[in-house]
């Protein structure tokens, strides 16, 4: 291109079209040199599981909220009952997406099971009460932990 028609392209104020400030930043690692392209940031990748103690509990959660719904189903237990598996279903799904209120809701689930059944135990000496209360308890322990909380959002 010559001086001529360079200058005709120009408005007036402005660098000329070929100029590097007319380059689109869509592709900023052209203009790095290379020691420092090999350095650059990577995003963090984020792992599917990480921690698989919570997936865990969010099955367990899963799996008690259908023993729930089929005891209704057989009518074994009251109706009102169909709260306490939504409720579970709820947790259980947040707390495999890594929600701090589906924590919550899990961490208040587990303790008041593991209370219930060790109460059972401590009434009926029947050791599945016991088996199940500890854990309750054991996943309760797990939740409080403080790398726990840290990966919530």
């Amino acid at each position: 291109m010559n001086e001529e028609n360079r200058k005709d392209n120009e408005a007036p104020g402005e660098a000329p079209l070929d100029h590097p400030s007319h380059n689109p930043p869509n592709n900023l690692s052209n203009n790095l040199p290379k020691n420092l392209m090999d350095r650059r940031v990577q995003p963090p990748q984020r792992d599917w599981a990480p921690l698989p103690g919570l997936l865990a509990i969010g099955l367990y959660l899963l799996v008690l909220a259908s023993v729930i719904i089929l005891g209704v189903v057989g009518r074994h237990y009251p109706a009102i009952f169909l709260l306490l598996a939504a409720a579970f279903l709820t947790a259980s799904a947040g707390l495999i997406l890594l929600l701090r209120w589906a924590w919550a809701g899990a961490l208040a689930a587990v303790f008041l099971l593991a209370c219930y059944n060790l109460w059972i135990f401590g009434a009926q000496r029947g050791a599945p009460a016991l088996v199940q209360g500890l854990l309750n308890l054991v996943f309760f322990l797990y939740l409080v932990r403080a790398e726990v909380r840290e990966k919530l959002r």
